[in-house]
């Protein structure tokens, strides 16, 4: 993994192929090249870092060839390495490949090409396939590539050119997005829409073990038996300028201000006639009256937002819940049964971890709700419903309005459960969905203002470690604002339920350590105070997240940071906001990528 471009047409391919990568730097990486098509054969160049470089050495490059292959790496079997980088070409020289995903069975496919006289010059998994390819290729690139990916057990999002075949690209997947469109100046091949965009608003989404044959006339689609099949088309119909900054000195910057937009955009057409609507649940009033038990599966900032999900479900629907890792949730042999809700929460939609638990849920008989922000997405296709969360696309590595629109989406999945179940009557909802809106003007409140984050951040930025602590929903913003410190400003971060304290982490607290602490207004505003008193105890400079007007919190703290008052239910999207603006001051400070963090993709599409 990570990115994949390709293009066949009337165009000189080097500087589009670049262009198109650099489309997808958001995504994180560690290498990129590009393999070209000219007369003399295939031209492969790679380079270890950044795009800029790999286009710096292309410069020398000829722009005579209209047909080529691209991609920024990950790594995941190999070193980062030029060695490594992609594309990956077999023996000859001939065949080009560039992979997204992981072969498990590669080391067995090594051994065995290896045996047949193969020679491999790189440690990638990646490079069975090119000889796999090399192998079973008779003057049909199509066929070769089918043929090789009968032998690969794992995942796979594939673009291949061959020497012998002018002009024309393959391309395949199995649980790695494959996206393709045709325009104007000819056939376009990518991992993400982004990168096609420009082409076509109209981008065929590839299914599993389909392929697509591009040719700068057009492209066809074949199933795994060699079928002609008539592709998935979405039409796009989000502003190609959300991948530009907009004036903002860098992307999360502009995401963290877009959230009021995402609140509004996330929750509107839900109220209709007084009622709260989702027609998208895909389900119907008697099932949802059934459900006995949900599951919520999700990795990183996602799985926070199940967490949250989890404290409203229970409170309001009274239906037990359980949020779950989904690395963890396929391999421990879950209770599920028809009556089971499976809540699948992916910015991406195309998580490994989560579409994995999203099979063996379905197999067990659940049904899956997925919650994510890209219409069309593996997790969208393969749930029986899907809440969009309406976030545009999210360039920065470290989600911030994504996490936004999973709340709000969350929290009006809660309200349907309790309505459906008779917990909360319609005038309670109403009540609810109104304040739950009025969340867009305070989070414009709170970015209106920020230097009191910016002076707690200067405070803290030459810290080596930090607590988050909170109580309740406090607990569970404090997991997100640990995550987003550690994720851009490398800074290490832990998050406790603040009464555990005192059972351990409090011994690791010397003169200056920062604790973050979340004490809004809550039924636990006492119990908070008690619990930030032990740390100041012990030389703790404490950061308070408070409501507007409390006064008392400034015996307690070094650094406050005032949010509107809110119902407690609705606190993690206020209260998150300054955590996430309180991450990007350190990391700038500490001079940070803030957009790129280090060794972090934004999607991880393998295991």
């Amino acid at each position: 993994m990570c990115g994949i471009v390709g293009y066949t047409g009337e165009k000189p391919a080097k500087d589009l192929l670049i262009q198109n990568l650099k489309s997808l730097e958001y995504r994180g990486y560690d290498s990129a090249g590009i393999a070209l098509q000219d007369a003399d054969g295939l031209t492969v160049l790679r380079r270890v870092g950044k795009v800029d470089g790999l286009a710096a050495a292309a410069e020398h490059l000829e722009d005579a060839s209209t047909c080529g292959i691209g991609h920024t790496r990950w790594a995941t079997h190999g070193a980062p390495s030029e060695r490594n980088a992609h594309p990956i070409c077999d023996c000859s020289g001939k065949i080009a490949v560039v992979h997204n995903g992981i072969i498990e069975n590669y080391q067995e496919l090594r051994q065995e090409l290896q045996a047949n006289g193969h020679t491999f010059k790189t440690d990638t998994d990646t490079e069975v396939i090119a000889h796999l390819i090399e192998e079973a290729y008779e003057g049909n690139l199509y066929e070769a590539v089918r043929q090789a990916c009968l032998r690969l057990v794992g995942s796979y999002g594939l673009a291949v050119v061959c020497a012998q075949e002018p002009g024309r690209i393959v391309a395949t997947r199995k649980g790695s997005p494959i996206v393709l469109a045709h325009g104007e100046d000819g056939s376009y091949v990518a991992s993400d829409i982004i990168a096609v965009i420009k082409a076509s608003r109209d981008v065929a989404i590839l299914d599993d073990e389909n392929y697509a044959i591009l040719e700068p006339s057009g492209i066809t689609y074949k199933d795994a038996n060699g079928k002609d099949v008539t592709p998935h088309i979405m039409h796009v119909d989000w502003d190609v300028d959300v991948a530009e900054k907009g004036g903002y000195p860098d992307f999360m910057l502009k995401e963290i201000h877009e959230q009021p937009r995402v609140i509004r955009d996330t929750l509107a057409g839900r109220m209709v006639n007084g009622h709260l609507s989702i027609e998208e649940l895909g389900m119907t009033l008697d099932e949802l009256q059934t459900i006995d038990r949900v599951y919520i599966i999700a990795c990183g900032t996602s799985y926070h937002a199940g967490l949250i999900a989890r404290e409203l479900i229970e409170s309001w629907a009274r239906i037990p819940t359980v949020a779950e890792a989904a690395s963890e949730f396929r391999y421990r042999n879950p209770v599920i049964t028809p009556s089971t809700l499976v809540v699948a929460i992916s910015q991406s939609g195309e998580t490994a971890d989560t579409l994995a638990a999203i099979r063996l849920a379905r197999i067990k008989g659940a049904k899956v709700l997925g919650i994510t922000n890209v219409v069309g997405s593996p997790v969208a296709r393969e749930s029986d419903g899907v809440i969009y969360t309406k976030a545009n696309k999210e360039i920065a590595v470290a989600s911030t309005k994504s996490f936004l629109g999973q709340i709000v989406s969350l929290t009006l999945l809660a309200m349907e459960l309790a309505q459906s179940k008779g917990k909360l009557t319609t005038a309670q909802i109403r009540v609810l969905f109104h304040e739950l809106a009025d969340t867009a003007n305070q989070v414009e409140k709170i970015l209106s203002d920020t230097t009191a984050i910016d002076e707690a951040a200067q405070a803290t930025k030459d810290a080596h470690d930090a607590f988050f602590i909170g109580r309740g929903m406090g607990a569970q913003v404090c997991r997100e604002g640990a995550l987003k410190l550690k994720e851009i400003s490398y800074l290490h971060a832990e998050a406790y339920p603040a009464g555990e304290m005192k059972h351990g982490p409090i011994a690791l607290i010397h003169e200056g350590f920062p604790v973050i602490a979340v004490a809004t207004k809550s039924p636990t505003y006492d119990k908070m105070l008690s619990n930030i008193e032990e740390s100041r105890a012990r030389g703790a400079m404490v950061i308070a997240i408070a409501t507007e007007g409390d006064e008392e919190i400034k015996k307690y703290a070094d650094h406050v940071i005032y949010i509107p008052r809110v119902r407690d239910a609705f606190m993690p999207i206020t209260a998150t906001v300054p955590m996430q603006l309180f991450a990007r001051s350190i990391a700038i400070a500490r001079h940070c990528d803030v957009d790129k963090p280090r060794n972090l993709a934004k999607s991880v599409t393998v295991e």
